[in-house]
């Protein structure tokens, strides 16, 4: 079994940069770049559960009552594992490969989150330079909440309207990136009108992580586990301008939680 560990930095977001190697590795590799930016954003800002009316509120409303949820389940969440299962898979004009991986999310209020990688099948290519890297890239955001937060210092936002999202009433915001980071995004997200946690994101990269990549669409969701909003499902779509899309999912699997204190919304 290989681990990732949380000491150390992860490998840095390179151009791709067709070479002599084979066209179907260059594509696979150019891949990797925007595959570890679908991984890097599925970091979610998540609220606990509750109960209450919904009020009309506005966009900086809904901002500073994310921001109020947020910091509250991270004092009452102590600790969460989960077996997370990757995969990705390319369709080219002559060829398709695939790989997938099973990795252990393990997080720790006082420490973070850490990764191990349980198994891998399919492309070495693709399990090597694309899930791996997604792997390692999600674990830097980690280290530093504020590159990856849903507040003013790293987005605009615009009130949308509302929706109701599996029965729940909530708020579509408009989020516009500050800066081009590779952990950031763009497009929409709906925040749940009770419990203020990220229930689901329409979104692209902030920044095209390579000239080869045409679009990527990243759809993400999250459901209550034990009381919390955590990560459920992550979808990420990519066109390649050499041909081909590949398609990355996350699906992240049954939680484990233990938490410090029941987490009452609104608290």
């Amino acid at each position: 079994m290989t681990k990732v560990t949380k000491t150390g930095q992860s490998d840095s977001v390179r151009p791709c940069i067709l070479s002599p190697m084979s066209l179907q590795k260059s594509r696979s590799l150019c891949l990797a770049t925007m595959l570890v930016c679908a991984g890097a954003v599925s970091c979610a800002e998540n609220a606990g559960a509750g109960a209450g009316t919904p009020t009309s509120l506005s966009s900086v409303e809904v901002v500073v009552q994310m921001h109020s949820h947020t910091a509250a389940r991270i004092l009452q969440l102590k600790h969460y594992k989960a077996l997370r299962h990757y995969q990705v898979e390319y369709r080219g004009y002559s060829a398709t490969i695939s790989a997938r991986m099973d990795v252990e999310a393990d997080y720790e209020s006082a420490s973070g989150m850490s990764f191990r990688i349980v198994s891998q099948s399919g492309s070495k290519l693709l399990c090597d330079k694309v899930l791996k890297r997604a792997v390692e890239s999600e674990q830097e955001a980690s280290r530093d909440r504020g590159l990856t937060a849903l507040t003013p210092a790293n987005y605009r936002f615009q009130l949308a309207g509302n929706e109701s999202v599996g029965g729940r009433p909530a708020y579509i915001l408009v989020v516009e990136p500050l800066t081009d980071s590779k952990f950031l995004y763009k497009g929409k997200i709906w925040v749940d009108a009770e419990d203020f946690a990220v229930v689901k994101r329409e979104t692209e990269p902030a920044k095209n992580p390579s000239f080869w990549i045409s679009r990527t669409l990243i759809h993400y969701t999250s459901a209550l586990a034990h009381g919390y909003w955590l990560p459920q499902k992550v979808r990420s779509e990519t066109k390649v301008r050499i041909g081909g899309t590949a398609v990355l999912t996350i699906d992240y699997g049954d939680y484990q939680v233990e938490s410090n204190a029941p987490y009452t919304a609104g608290s």
